[in-house]
């Protein structure tokens, strides 16, 4: 399916003048408004191929019809997304799930829909029919060398994959670590580790990055083997200037400091990323914002200060991706609902007052700081990521528009009711 501009045009007409009302407003309260609009249409979201299908829990998983059967159709979902809202102009290909056989056809199919290929992801948390080894007790770490050799050729594959679609960055996620005392030696779980990242390193292109990303605990629960940022910039520090952390929102133990942990990474210049979602308990991976709004502004406030300090470009210097769940949601209404979150927070963060927050830090006016920060937060931006997404010919309320052409019954039509998403 795809969704033409004059469809987009015709529901941005029905919509535009109680936008505009609105946005006369928001411009009057937000004196930079029109350097925020620019830098936000200028922001993309890249899309994970392993979020367009439903997700689930290891208690059930409850398909809701029309998920892509392949990659293909995987990138026509994402540029049904990029469509609606001109902020998703990238996938993430996760391998093994999603292994283009013609790599020059899945190329320009991602042209078609004005796409591009974000960092691609690697897999040793699950065994794949066609291994010899069992990742059961670990893959860079395990005390087998034959598996450790295993998993360092997967990732050396998966960015050969990446070369040839013009990919950019490795994501290595771990599953290994003990699940009881005594299982695991940290010690040489740590050097394994290191020594098998150090080939994959080598194996990287000169203007790739490696991206490792951390997790407080599962499938292990007794110890990670990167289980923070702390262990991953111990990593990615002796790797090298083309390894860095990557965060995902719901990899922490409940109430950790997120903005602190940006802030120092990317004082370090060891910030890679980022995978957003959202949390109550442990990894939910639910839409982002959908909890905890105020910390996802707060993350992104150390973002917009930290990234201005280094004179980076927002955009383009860091990676940014969602990494989501869908068990109960249609997929593609989380992740716009994801994406419009993501970008609610980055705009507050661009309107925070930076002059006054300084000299109120710097005289140690509490409550002035506070104030700053919560005016910024409390502060309606809707309007101007309306207008981000109307300036690039995007849809001024995408979920309406996506609901008001049925777009997922027209998938179930296209693919069928017992479609499941490849991958899952």
């Amino acid at each position: 399916m795809i969704i033409q501009s004059n469809t987009i045009a015709s529901h941005n007409d029905g919509l535009l003048k109680k936008h505009q009302n609105k946005l006369v407003y928001t411009a009057s309260e937000i004196a930079e408004s029109e350097a925020i609009i620019q830098k936000l249409i200028d922001f993309q979201i890249a899309i994970p191929s392993w979020a367009l299908g439903t997700g689930g829990t290891r208690f059930g998983r409850f398909p809701g019809g029309g998920e892509p059967r392949s990659i293909e159709e995987k990138i026509e979902d994402v540029g049904l997304l990029h469509a609606l809202n001109n902020a998703s102009g990238a996938i993430s290909l996760h391998i093994p799930w999603d292994i283009p056989t013609d790599h020059a056809a899945i190329k320009n199919l991602a042209a078609q829909h004005n796409l591009k290929f974000d960092a691609v992801n690697s897999n040793t948390f699950q065994d794949q029919a066609s291994a010899e080894q069992t990742y059961k007790f670990g893959s860079l770490q395990n005390v087998n060398k034959a598996v450790r050799k295993q998993a360092v050729a997967h990732n050396i594959e998966v960015i050969q994959q990446g070369i040839a679609l013009g990919s950019e960055s490795l994501t290595v996620w771990l599953a290994d670590g003990s699940s009881f005392p005594g299982q695991l030696n940290f010690r040489k779980a740590y050097q394994n580790t290191l020594e098998s990242l150090e080939e994959i390193y080598d194996a990287l292109p000169s203007n790739w990055k490696l991206f490792l990303e951390y997790k407080c605990a599962e499938p292990n629960f007794y110890s990670t083997t990167v289980a923070d940022w702390g262990q991953s910039y111990s990593y990615v520090k002796k790797l090298g200037d083309k390894a860095q952390t990557l965060v995902d929102l719901g990899h922490h133990l409940p109430n950790a400091n997120i903005e602190q942990i940006v802030s120092l990474l990317l004082m370090e210049n060891k910030l890679g990323g980022f995978h957003f979602n959202d949390s109550k308990y442990g990894d939910d991976d639910l839409t982002a914002g959908a909890l905890k709004p105020y910390q996802l502004f707060l993350i992104f406030n150390e973002l917009v200060e930290g990234m201005d300090a280094r004179g980076m470009n927002h955009a383009k210097d860091l990676g940014w991706m969602i990494d989501a769940s869908h068990n109960i949601k249609d997929p593609l209404e989380d992740l716009l609902q994801s994406v419009e979150a993501i970008m609610i927070a980055y705009a507050q963060a661009l309107s925070v007052d930076r002059k006054a927050l300084e000299i109120a830090q710097e005289e140690n006016d509490v409550v002035k700081a506070q104030e700053i920060l919560q005016n910024a937060f409390r502060t309606d931006v809707r309007a101007l990521v309306a207008e981000a997404r109307l300036r690039s010919g995007a849809a001024l309320n995408p979920v309406e528009l996506y609901r008001s052409l049925a777009v997922r019954n027209n998938l179930i039509g296209e693919r069928g009711l017992k479609t499941m998403a490849t991958g899952l």
